[in-house]
Parts: structure tokens; C-alpha cells; sequence
């Protein structure tokens, strides 16, 4: 069974840093692109960033470029999103998923949604 499983949020301060985990199982994840999503509170699921397969490009919302970075350890079949200088506006629900390959920009074309980690910035 394919399943992903996000973990790694918390609580942080405004310029804090948190690292997010999202570890695949019931498939080898290396062979796909995995994109990473959140979704605050009355607000749309937003794509923040993506990875293809092989690692050949990697994609990063506006919002948050030169502040996350996604990257992925085939061996444990885990992709993460390191995110630095935390705002409040990176409060929400951070989720991961795989649109196969390549990366899309539409949120329909991503399956297998973990069950999300909570990012909450604040003082």
C-alpha cells in the first residue's frame, strides 16, 4: 500500500527554522517526483515546492524561495523541505504527495496525501 507519512512541524518562532520529513512506504520513492503542500486554516492546499525524479529540478513557491529548500535521501526513502527565516504566514498544514513525473503546477494531478503536519509560527 502506497502511503506517505509527514512529520517534523511544531511550533517556532518568527525567523525560526523547522525541518519536515516525509517518508514514503509501499513504493520506491527515487523513481517519482514529490511535491510538498500546505493548507492554512480558510485557505486553498498551495503547492510550496517540488523535486523531480533524480533530483534533476527542483521547484519553490514565490512565497518561499531562498528560504526552504526541498531535497530527498533515497536510502531512507525520504523527502524534506528544510525551512528557514519562518514568518507567520508559513502557518498551516504541511502536506506531501506525488504527481509520478514530472512535477506539476495543479494540485489534482498529486496522490497519496499523507494525513498533513502542523507548521505554527508565531511569538
Amino acid at each position: 500500500q502506497v502511503q506517505f507519512v509527514e512529520s517534523g512541524g511544531g511550533l517556532v518562532r518568527p525567523g525560526g527554522s523547522l525541518k519536515l520529513s516525509c517518508a514514503a512506504s509501499g513504493f520506491t520513492l527515487d523513481y517519482y517526483a514529490i511535491g510538498w503542500f500546505r493548507q492554512a486554516p480558510g485557505k486553498e492546499r498551495e503547492g510550496v515546492s517540488c523535486i523531480s525524479r533524480n533530483d534533476v529540478s527542483t521547484y519553490y513557491a514565490d512565497s518561499v524561495k531562498g528560504r526552504f529548500t526541498i531535497s530527498r535521501d533515497n536510502a531512507k526513502n525520504t523527502v524534506y523541505l528544510q525551512m528557514n527565516s519562518l514568518k507567520p504566514e508559513d502557518t498551516a498544514v504541511y502536506y506531501c504527495a506525488t504527481p509520478g513525473d514530472p512535477c506539476s503546477d495543479y494540485v489534482n494531478e498529486y496522490s497519496y496525501w499523507g494525513q498533513g503536519t502542523q507548521v505554527t509560527v508565531s511569538s
